[in-house]
């Protein structure tokens, strides 16, 4: 027999599809639905259909935009490139209020245990953004096996391009992410970047 009728039901599914959503929260978050007036619930489902419909990449660094270039793109540093994992790691650097470059989404790290190569992260457009002008790379990705590798095989690619690569300080846990490391931190690490 089924605890839950079909609606509450299909909500608890939807939101334990969510990354670090169990089952319990799952339900918290249903309830907490179910208990918002008519309004409520249309404004909440309603952000969801906004940003899915109006947010997409940034044609030159991946990072999300409404417009075909994000800000950071358009009115930046473009001599100086921070390369990162995914575009939360950017609002992560971006609090810190000491980069004043542009950045580089890669949307992934290289990951052969799961199948991701080279090739399935966006490697190739960063070479291409690495022309005449940018005079440093900085390597961003979390401080883990994967984006230690990632920032290796990177430096190596950029190194005959005549540009500096640099890493984040060693301030950052290995086996951390960007995300959930302190502001103190995370600048220190920023500012103490060390070639590679």
């Amino acid at each position: 027999m089924e605890v839950f009728i079909e609606p509450i039901g299909r909500l608890i599914n939807e939101f334990s599809k969510l990354p670090g959503v169990g089952k319990k929260t799952a339900q918290r978050y249903a309830y907490k639905i179910i208990n918002m007036s008519e309004r409520e619930a249309r404004d909440f489902a309603d952000a969801i259909v906004a940003a899915k419909q109006k947010v997409h990449f940034c044609k030159i660094c991946g990072n999300f935009t409404e417009g075909e270039i994000c800000d950071i793109c358009r009115q930046r540093d473009p001599s100086v490139i921070c390369v990162v994992k995914e575009p939360k790691d950017v609002v992560s650097l971006e609090k810190l209020h000491e980069f004043k470059g542009v950045y580089h989404v890669l949307h992934g790290v290289i990951d052969p245990m799961n199948g991701v190569s080279p090739n399935d992260i966006r490697i190739r457009e960063l070479l291409d953004r690495v022309g005449e002008g940018v005079t440093e790379v900085i390597m961003a990705t979390n401080p883990d096996v994967e984006g230690e590798a990632t920032a290796m095989y990177i430096a190596k690619l950029l190194k005959p391009l005549g540009v500096t690569v640099t890493r984040l300080s060693r301030g950052i846990p290995i086996g951390s992410e960007l995300e959930y490391t302190d502001d103190a931190t995370l600048a220190r690490a920023l500012i103490e970047r060390k070639e590679i």
